[in-house]
């Protein structure tokens, strides 16, 4: 059965990975005062598979920025593994990201000029990891996705799910605590995105990983091992 959520109540376990606690976010749009999430509390477990649906512009998107740093919440509090992130400075928040948050943007953001391997390695290289490291990591991260024959490609060569698993690799290749991802197969067709989410459910299964996304999608949805709907920036767990 499907419940609202109170604005106080928890949809998460014990041992969060990461807790949202009472966040709102409302901006302005011209004249109007948009409120985009509404008072959403969450604990996400470590290890959890969450998926966060929802038609667009119901908040879904925001909320999943809100959870990387991305963007301040307006009110309550955003913690990964317990350290409260909202009042960071840019510039820690920014480490955190790049050390500890794998994101997996909708339109990807791969560099175009950068070759495959290059793309997977930027985030080591920003992080002043050594190059034998760096090499190994990406080698590694390559081959998990199923595309270390692609490291001289450059994205322009690449179909949509190669540039898809490129991205994902270079979230993955950080290590991260968690892995968000934002309408990964939205610009997917149907077998390429069963392909993608083929590879999120073997990353949760085989590596425990702690994995948020969000999708209009409920077959995309259906392959988390919990659900949430959002409705007019309010949580709805399904």
């Amino acid at each position: 059965m499907t419940t609202a959520l109170d604005s106080g109540a928890t949809l998460g376990i014990d041992g969060p990975a990461l807790q949202l606690e009472e966040v709102e976010v409302t901006y302005q749009r011209g004249s109007i005062e948009v409120s985009a999430v509404r008072g959403i509390t969450l604990d996400v477990a470590e290890g959890d598979f969450l998926a966060i649906e929802g038609p667009s512009g119901s908040g879904k998107s925001t909320l999943l920025r809100v959870m990387a740093g991305l963007w301040p919440p307006s009110a309550g509090r955003v913690l990964l593994a317990g350290r409260d992130l909202t009042h960071r400075s840019d510039s820690e928040l920014a480490m955190i990201r790049r050390r500890e948050i794998g994101f997996v943007h909708q339109l990807f953001n791969l560099l175009p000029d950068l070759s495959t391997a290059d793309n997977v390695a930027l985030p080591l290289l920003l992080d002043g990891v050594s190059a034998d490291r760096i090499d190994a990591r990406v080698d590694a991260a390559l081959a998990q996705l199923g595309i270390q024959d692609k490291g001289p490609m450059r994205p322009e060569e690449l179909s949509g799910g190669e540039m898809l698993r490129v991205a994902l690799a270079r979230a993955l290749v950080i290590e991260p605590t968690l892995v968000l991802a934002d309408e990964p197969t939205g610009s997917l067709d149907r077998n390429n995105s069963q392909n993608v989410m083929e590879i999120f459910r073997e990353l949760h299964s085989s590596r425990g990983a702690t994995i948020i996304l969000v999708t209009h999608d409920p077959d995309v949805a259906e392959s988390a091992s919990r659900r949430i709907r959002l409705v007019d920036g309010h949580a709805v767990e399904m």
